[in-house]
């Protein structure tokens, strides 16, 4: 039993807060967690917490935002209540997919598709093109369509004013560029000496040059007005990364305890200690025991940016490595971004296990294993630590070729268990429970980092 300890269990996982506490030998701490009518999250602590040290479990699954904000003013209202330390243990930490720098990446829709069929096909779209297939066309009324408008419309103008004898300015022997700035400053040079001019009809100070600027102007201004950006379009990403990290330290919380961090570089939004535990050991220990033969099968990562997550699993199981190369091409704005795939490495006749950090829909994992299955591997397990499992994943898995999805509990999993036969959970809790004591106690957790 640990002593001088506080406990406190989230609305988001009460099962993984109720084995913890099995672990720890400790009761969970008595909390109100409701919210009012008009959706205000209420939190009420019936204990005293005064001078202990204080652990709040909450995961960043399901209701990801209502989860944090209860999270936040729980950390509050213990540090109000004078507690010696607050530390978040967040088994999943929320927002951990969104960078703080804004770059060119593609996840899963904001929203559901209203365009979904009733079966999976598990194929790129659109597919990569063959040398005897033509290019796919680019984005709809995108940048490269308005550019390619742009061009033909400029060299129109210059063939009609070259057949009308009418000739640019030139500067030092180079012919001035017609760009809409160009264009337009011409035309209010003209348009401030002359009265406007009617269509089609020349005013006392028209000429054809100047007739041919402003039909210029038009057909150029109609083109820029035209242009639309197509839904979905994103001129900015938020920073979401420092922010999160911010409102933690600001509600209060001294030390951060959460597992397999989708961003390593997270860890450096915060200027307080962050434990980042890893779920890999879980995961090769299910391997080692489940798995037949497991050192003939072939550890897969489903895209570049996991490889190095699955060779440390390959590399300290004394097993082979393959990569499937994804690259996201846009389609259309109200279906899925897909990519085309192409795996690196030798399958056939082997058992596949993909490795990576959380699944969302799934439609990465569901894909990855289709094409394993078609590059000849005789079974295709997929284990991941995070199981998020939001939208339609659940049906996805069921209609693909997985034999089994292996998830830790760091999100609750009791429905899904119900609706997916293929699906099996880990138990992390006593993984959280030792963490928790050896930080209770001043002790290094760099144990629970080891594989053996």
């Amino acid at each position: 039993m640990v002593r001088n300890i506080v406990v406190i269990g989230g609305t988001s996982h009460p099962q993984l807060t109720q084995t913890i506490c099995d672990n720890l030998g400790i009761p969970p701490a008595s909390v109100l967690l409701s919210k009012f009518s008009v959706g205000e999250t209420r939190v009420e602590i019936h204990e005293s917490v005064r001078e202990k040290d204080v652990y709040i479990i909450q995961s960043g699954g399901g209701k990801v935002n209502d989860h944090l904000i209860e999270l936040l003013i729980t950390i509050s209202a213990c540090k109000t209540a004078s507690a010696r330390k607050v530390t978040a243990v967040l088994p999943l930490f929320p927002y951990s997919r969104q960078s703080d720098i804004p770059y060119n990446k593609s996840g899963a829709p904001l929203v559901k598709s209203t365009l979904q069929s009733s079966s999976f096909t598990f194929d790129s779209i659109p597919p990569t093109p063959y040398p005897e297939k033509i290019e796919s066309s680019s984005l709809v009324n995108g940048i490269d369509c308005l550019q390619n408008h742009l061009t033909n419309a400029q060299i129109d103008d210059r063939d009609s004013a070259t057949s009308n004898g009418i000739r640019h300015p030139c500067v030092n022997g180079a012919k001035r560029r017609d760009t809409l700035d160009s264009t337009r400053s011409e035309n209010s040079h003209f348009q401030a000496n002359s009265l406007p001019a009617t269509p089609g009809i020349p005013n006392s100070n028209g000429t054809p040059h100047e007739e041919a600027i402003n039909a210029r102007a038009a057909s150029s201004l109609s083109i820029i007005q035209a242009f639309e950006p197509r839904p979905g379009y994103r001129q900015w990403v938020a920073q979401a990364g420092t922010l999160v990290a911010d409102l933690l330290t600001c509600a209060g919380a001294d030390h951060i305890i959460t597992m397999d961090l989708h961003d390593p570089q997270y860890q450096g939004f915060f200027d307080i200690p962050v434990d980042n535990l890893h779920g890999r050991p879980l995961l090769r220990r299910y391997i080692q025991r489940h798995i037949p033969e497991y050192r003939n099968a072939i550890i897969v990562s489903p895209d570049a940016g996991g490889a190095k997550r699955a060779t440390v699993v390959a590399d300290s199981m004394g097993m082979d490595f393959a990569l499937i190369h994804k690259e996201r091409r846009p389609i259309k704005s109200s279906d899925r971004q897909n990519a085309t795939m192409m795996l690196v490495g030798d399958v056939r006749d082997r058992i596949a296990i993909l490795i990576d950090d959380l699944a969302d829909t799934s439609n990465t994992i569901t894909r990855a294993a289709k094409l394993l299955k078609k590059e000849g591997a005789s079974q295709v397990y997929a284990l991941i630590t995070h199981g998020i499992l939001s939208g339609d994943a659940i049906e996805r898995i069921n209609a693909s070729v997985l034999d089994k999805v292996v998830v830790t509990n760091t999100v609750d999993q009791e429905e899904n268990l119900k609706k997916c036969p293929k699906l099996e959970v880990l138990e992390v809790g006593h993984v959280f429970a030792e963490a928790i004591r050896r930080v209770h106690h001043g002790e290094s957790i760099s144990v629970l980092f080891q594989y053996d």
